[in-house]
């Protein structure tokens, strides 16, 4: 690694103040993310990214060590120069430089993601499905890596199986952009639409490409937001989990709708008087409604239809009773 490593300019971003976020665009919430580019700015590949059970899940010397020598491989070839993403830069965020620049505070990634979706939310263009739920976790549709090996496939489950994919392919473009590392495919999935019904792979095996198309499945693009600590996120403190169809079954609950057991209720939601909730509280309606268009718990209702402050009634069945009751969510407010 080091011999490769002084083939390289190897530069540490410690501060992101003057870097072009339009150009360095990625996951704001990753540990650690590098960049091979060369002197024109023109990107070759990255490397790092995460899921949402592991911070280094992904990052792993064995699968950098070839990232590093592929890009120093890319450079000798010089591909064509690709457009350059319009600039982009942190002192056009009023929000973040009232935070940062206006405190002589570090400017760090995760504040950018956290204040760029700030600003959306002050002019109308948040999507919440888009810009909350960023990086679909691949392991969602059945791909497993081999981390060590990049982008080699170690086992394949689901859609993944069903598509054809098999352990030992090593995925080598996402819907016809090449890809060498995790955090390439991880980039180009979450420019997925969350409307897409489909993905288009191609893998190599044995020396040849073999084109994939995996079916999505329903909210292929849920993953747990906890870990982002996001701002424009309600913050209620319980967890719950969708009713199996014997569950709705055997209340009387129709097969459709966000019916949800809780699992698990933080002592803030007490502490802070945030509700009443308890492990095995089953919520059947949130405001009346029962069923929504994404949402199939009430957690995820509430994340995708209630801003951070809004209060909401909730239906409970408890003890084979129904009962209602208030709940107030909060915003997060610390320095993450």
């Amino acid at each position: 690694m080091g011999k490769l490593l002084r083939q390289y300019v190897c530069v540490r971003i410690t501060r992101m103040d003057a870097i072009d976020i339009g150009l360095f665009e990625h996951d704001r919430n990753n540990t650690l993310y590098f960049y091979l580019l060369n002197a024109d700015e023109q990107i070759y590949m990255r490397y790092g990214g995460r899921d949402a059970t592991s911070p280094d899940a992904y990052l792993n010397l064995e699968s950098l060590t070839l990232a590093a020598a592929k890009g120093l491989e890319l450079h000798a070839k010089r591909p064509p120069v690709t457009a350059r993403p319009k600039p982009d830069f942190p002192k056009n965020y009023s929000l973040l430089v009232e935070r940062t620049f206006a405190r002589n505070q570090c400017v760090e990634c995760h504040l950018i993601g956290d204040y760029q979706n700030l600003h959306r939310q002050q002019d109308g263009t948040l999507d919440k499905i888009q810009h909350l739920f960023r990086s679909p976790d691949l392991k969602t549709i059945g791909v497993n890596l081999d981390v060590p090996k990049g982008l080699v496939v170690k086992e394949t489950t689901g859609p993944a199986a069903d598509a054809g994919m098999k352990p030992g392919d090593r995925i080598a473009q996402w819907e016809g952009k090449t890809v060498w590392t995790f955090a390439d495919v991880q980039h180009r999935y979450n420019e997925t639409p969350r409307t897409a019904m489909q993905a288009k792979l191609t893998v190599e095996r044995g020396g040849a490409m073999v084109p994939l198309t995996i079916a999505l499945p329903v909210r292929w693009w849920l993953t747990d937001t906890k870990f982002r600590q996001s701002s424009v996120e309600p913050r209620f403190f319980f967890d719950d989990r969708p009713l199996t169809a014997e569950e709705r079954k055997a209340m009387g609950l129709p097969a459709e709708g966000f019916a949800s057991m809780v699992k698990y209720v933080s002592s803030t939601a007490k502490t802070m008087e945030l509700h009443g909730l308890e492990v095995g509280d089953v919520i059947t309606a949130v405001d009346g409604k029962r069923v929504d268009s994404h949402a199939h718990t009430a957690t995820l209702y509430l994340i995708l239809r209630k801003a951070p402050g809004d209060g909401a009634t909730l239906e409970v069945m408890r003890g084979g009773k129904k009962i209602e009751m208030t709940l107030k969510t909060m915003q997060m407010s610390f320095r993450k």
